[in-house]
Formats: C-alpha cells, structure tokens, sequence
C-alpha cells in the first residue's frame, strides 16, 4: 500500500530525531574532550587560578561531562542552544544573525547551477561521444580539479581587484547589492558543482532515452520533442536531485572554504571564530544547525522524489 506524504513524514520524523541525538552526543564529546580550556581562553592569560575556576563554576564547566550534556541537551529540548561564551549572547541570536548570508548564497549557487546543469546535461545526451558531449565532460574535468579556494582567490584578483567589476568581501546592503557582492563566490562554487550534476543527469538521460517507456511513447506516435520533455526527462532528474541535496547540504556545512575567502560575514565565519576561540555553546549550535539542515534537505528531496514518482512511497 502507497503512504500519502503527511503519513511519509510522520514515519521519517522519529528517524530524523535519532540522528540528530546522536549527532548532538557525539558533538558534545569531540569538544570537551579536545584539548584545551575555553574559561582560560575566556579569562585571559594572566588571570588567576580563582577566576579561572570561577568562570568554569559559571558555565558549569567543572561538572562531569554526563551532567554537563544532560544540562546541555534539556536546554536544547526548551530551545535554548545556550550562551556564547565569546559574545555573551544567546547562540540562536547569533545564528540567527550569521545565517542568511550563508542561505542567500547557497541558493545563489542553485539558482546558476540548476539551468546551467541541464542545458549541459541535454547537449551532452543528445549525440554521446559527439564534439558537443566530448568538450562538456573535458571541461567538466577540468572545473572538478581546479580548487574552490584557489578559483575564488584567482577571480578576486582579476574581476575584483585588476578590473573592478564586482567586490571582493562582505554582503552588500539589499537584494541587488547581494547579487552583486557574492557573484564571485557564487560563480566559483557553480563552475565546481555543475560538472558533478552535469554527469549524474547525462548518464540518466542516456539509460532513459532507450527504455521501454519511451519506445512505447515512440509507437504511440509522440514527437521527439514531446518524448524528451514529458517522458524521458521527467525520469531522468530522480538520481539528479538526490545528489543536488547532498550538495546543498555540503554547501551549508562546508561553507566556510567559501566565507573566508569572500570574507561573507556567514555561518562559515562564524563557526571559524567559535572554533578558534574555543566557544562550546556556538559550535555545537551550528553542528546542530548544519545537521538539522542537512535532515530537513534529505526530507525535501524524499518528498519530491515521492511526487516525481509515487513508486517509492511503499
């Protein structure tokens, strides 16, 4: 019997939760367990032995680590992620600040990525191993072995700096000045990420174009044009989509490559800082923020998998 998708949801729900668990447990202990004393770091180097254990009996740092992650993790359960340790404020506030660069060009990157992917893929698929396939996949090649950063830094020095046309760093005031400022960071990621897309919905496009469907389609005298567009693309994109949200995922949770070349002013920057001053409460809640975003994206991508194609509701 097929599952209606509310019933879907309600059946992933409890698995999503697990994860997040055990991703919250096994957090909490790579960072208490690292070395190093973030109330030393907090207190200063010169500060004295009592206002070390002073700040540690603040922060409940002197407790065991079972205490503490049970503190930690009911907390969490009220929605409080806990306080900053360096800014002394709330780490939602500061998610909440730091998060939209990182969300606005993550679907910059989408937005080029998606039209770019299948105008290539269709080329490429239409006559395999022809001139027009053969220079796509070299390109692609050669766009998945150039670096991110090294792209993002050689076309910072040449569009940002040499000729002026776009910013090198921060996010711009406004939709159009976002545009503007994080084409660059953008741009780079996209010229890595298409190649991978690009090859996933080639091979689909080929393995469909002579499957049983389409003959059929064929036979029951449908153009080529309308085979293409309403039966071999429409099942060809399944295999596709799942790989663009693992990417968007990496995209969120690895955005700090990106960030700090571009100094975006986004999780990746803010993570970055955390971890450099050892900030407990601000990392786990971006570890949590990027589990819970890569969860809800696999979610997504089930449910419109589902709608594409209701065989795999069972």
């Amino acid at each position: 019997m097929k599952l209606s998708l509310p019933l879907l949801i309600v059946r992933r729900t409890p698995q999503l939760c697990a994860v997040l668990v055990g991703i919250s447990i096994v957090t909490f202990l790579l960072l208490h367990l690292a070395p190093g004393d973030p109330a030393r770091l907090l207190a200063g180097g010169r500060a004295s032995a009592e206002t070390i254990a002073a700040i540690r009996s603040q922060y409940g740092l002197d407790q065991p680590l079972w205490s503490q992650y049970l503190t930690y993790f009911v907390n969490l359960l009220g929605g409080d992620i806990g306080q900053s340790l360096r800014f002394q404020r709330p780490v939602s506030e500061l998610i909440s600040q730091f998060m939209w660069p990182t969300l606005f060009f993550t679907g910059y990157v989408v937005m080029l990525a998606v039209p770019s992917t299948v105008v290539l893929a269709i080329a490429s698929a239409r006559r395999p191993g022809g001139a027009t396939d053969q220079v796509i996949r070299i390109v692609g090649v050669i766009g998945l072995t150039i670096p991110v950063f090294w792209l993002g830094i050689m076309m910072s020095r040449f569009f940002g700096v040499a000729l002026g046309w776009f910013p090198v760093s921060g996010y711009g005031e406004g939709f159009t000045e976002h545009l503007h400022h994080l084409f660059l960071p953008a741009l780079s990621t996209t010229i890595w990420l298409v190649p991978v897309l690009t090859q996933s919905l080639r091979a689909a496009l080929i393995e469909k174009m002579t499957a049983d469907f389409v003959t059929a389609a064929r036979a029951q005298g449908a153009s080529e044009r309308e085979v293409f567009w309403r039966t071999t693309l429409p099942n060809s994109v399944l295999p596709t989509l799942n790989l663009l949200g693992v990417m968007v995922s990496f995209l969120i949770g690895g955005a700090i490559i990106v960030e700090t070349v571009y100094e975006i002013p986004g999780l990746g920057s803010l993570m970055v800082g955390a971890l450099l001053g050892r900030d407990y409460y601000v990392v786990q809640g971006l570890t949590l923020v990027f589990a819970f975003s890569t969860v809800l994206i696999t979610l997504i991508v089930d449910l419109l998998s589902a709608l594409i194609d209701p065989r795999i509701r069972f």
